[in-house]
């Protein structure tokens, strides 16, 4: 293994064995009456605990059977866990001294009622996030694009971004996703990225529902960065063997409307994402859809005289307190159609999770869009 995978392995690790570290220690402190053999049993559970993610992430990369699926699927969901019990622990110790100043801390049932509080509160939040996470979505969006085409007008496109197919969103999520896709009858089919989560293994089987969707110009899709972690051929070949249109840094024209893809490792470097463009794009006054995974460069996108840029990535950022770092990092791009000059852009939040299988402050999606004239 290269040099800096490992040492992100053990940076990532590190901070979560810190996390897991820093509530176990909260708990203990403001459960008192604990014996000292459950003390010790809790600590070793939880600390092993924090290593239980990042092997799961790896067995996955490799691995797919009933023991990958059911630890993978375990350890995540413990994952989106121990994120609300983190910071009900950052919240406590507060809360604490607070009492403490206002004279409430020498009732010895102060610490384990608000611990107790903290805890139950983590486990309502998480599992409001597991079943929202399974609610997906359906928007509606109407998008006026200039120069469209008479007969574009009123068709109508599915964007579906995001589906992080793997050992937790397997081909059965995937038909619901179908389904749903198939249920607004849709004339396009757009995917910019992450159709799958990072494994390599059953991708056949996983993409198997998508063949079903018969939409009259096809599947287009361009890839993600969980397409891109190594070698993308194995999820490439997977998805152009189920009849879909993989644009890599490529142009078709369908009807008259001009689609585009990037590659996502093509779209992290400004230079190149403008020398694609120049040598792709129709330049202003034709219609065009660019299908881009990250809501990224649109300054050079608009220049290009791109109609409209579809994006995903950044899940909306999934569940709290991830909202408002993705906000701080995307802005208004973060989610929904937004608009830089005369490009138009339409974030998604995706259908599905990456990680812990939880969505808090934000919804899984599924996107309808319907052409106008500008």
């Amino acid at each position: 293994m290269k040099a800096w995978p490992l040492l992100a392995l053990v940076i990532v690790q590190g901070i979560l064995f810190a996390a897991h570290l820093f509530f176990i220690h909260t708990w203990i402190a403001f459960f008192p009456f604990l014996a000292p053999a459950a003390v010790h049993a809790l600590r070793i559970a939880v600390l092993s605990l924090s290593f239980s993610f990042l092997v799961a992430s790896l067995l996955n990369f490799r691995h797919s059977n009933w023991f990958v699926s059911a630890f993978y699927t375990l350890a995540s969901v413990w994952l989106g866990f121990a994120n609300y019990f983190f910071l009900g622990a950052c919240l406590l110790w507060p809360l604490w001294y607070l009492a403490r100043a206002f004279g409430a801390g020498d009732d010895p049932l102060v610490r384990p009622l608000l611990a107790g509080s903290f805890v139950s509160i983590g486990l309502v939040t998480t599992v409001y996030g597991f079943i929202n996470a399974r609610n997906i979505r359906e928007r509606r969006i109407r998008v006026e694009l200039p120069g469209l085409p008479q007969q574009w007008r009123g068709r109508r496109a599915v964007l579906m971004s995001d589906l992080h197919l793997g050992n937790i969103n397997n081909e059965d999520f995937c038909r619901k996703v179908v389904a749903i896709a198939a249920h607004h009858n849709p004339d396009v089919v757009f995917i910019p990225g992450d159709l799958f989560d990072g494994s390599t293994a059953r991708l056949d089987e996983l993409i198997a529902p998508l063949k079903e969707l018969k939409p009259r110009f096809g599947i287009f899709f361009s890839s993600g960065n969980h397409e891109e972690f190594h070698d993308p051929g194995d999820y490439l070949a997977a998805i152009r063997k189920a009849g879909i249109r993989v644009l890599a840094n490529e142009r078709v024209t369908i009807d008259g409307l001009h689609i585009l893809g990037i590659n996502y490792h093509e779209a992290t470097f400004p230079l190149r994402v403008r020398t694609t463009l120049e040598n792709l794009s129709p330049g202003a006054g034709e219609p065009s859809i660019l299908l881009n995974h990250a809501p990224v460069r649109m300054p050079i996108v608009e220049q290009a005289g791109i109609s409209l840029q579809l994006s995903g990535h950044t899940h909306g950022g999934q569940f709290f307190p991830y909202t408002f770092l993705t906000r701080r990092i995307f802005g208004p791009f973060t989610h929904g159609l937004n608009r830089m000059g005369n490009l138009q852009v339409y974030t998604s939040t995706g259908a599905g999770t990456w990680g812990p299988p939880i969505r808090i402050g934000s919804a899984p999606e599924i996107v309808v869009l319907e052409f106008e004239r500008a």
